[in-house]
């Protein structure tokens, strides 16, 4: 192949790659004010619909990929499907084949509901009681580090977190 045929000719009619001559019309930057929308948008699910209120119970999305979060240990812990003849209009989202058929579904998540009175368990157990467990083997560690530093003839201090963590209001 002769060199003309391997290099492109430079066709009069196209442009140049160059951005150099062209005037900027608008300013690109993102503002924070832009970014902290976009960050507040993130928050929000936007892959799932919001579920109807159905009395008495809470509902929400549960995955079936994650095993050891499985719809089986779900369900052995009071959850039921929520079924589309419970929620008027969500037949669309009902899952056709397979082991979900019938349930309500996008992709992967299922709609599930719980009693609210094991909900209520469930999160004070998640949300109190776990935490105080926590902060009671911090505190414990913190005495037993401080207990072996005096028999070691040293002293341990407390900062204002560990110390607020004994306070009665946290018990």
């Amino acid at each position: 192949m002769s060199q003309d045929r391997t290099h492109k000719d430079k066709d009069a009619g196209r442009s140049s790659r160059e951005f150099s001559d062209r005037p900027a019309t608008e300013n690109r930057a993102i503002s924070d004010e832009a970014r902290l929308d976009m960050f507040r948008q993130s928050l929000f699910q936007s892959a799932l619909p919001d579920l109807p209120e159905i009395p008495g119970y809470h509902l929400c999305w549960l995955t079936t990929t994650n095993p050891r979060d499985s719809i089986h240990s779900r369900r052995s812990l009071g959850y039921e499907p929520v079924m589309p003849e419970e929620v008027p209009g969500w037949e669309y989202a009902s899952v056709k084949t397979g082991e979900y058929s019938g349930l309500i579904g996008v992709n992967e998540m299922l709609a599930f509901k719980l009693p609210m009175r094991l909900y209520e368990i469930y999160m004070k157990e998640a949300h109190e009681e776990r935490p105080r467990q926590e902060e009671a083997k911090l505190a414990d560690t913190a005495d037993f580090i401080r207990a072996t530093a005096k028999q070691m003839g040293s002293d341990v201090y407390e900062g204002d977190g560990l110390s607020s963590l004994r306070s009665p209001m946290n018990r």
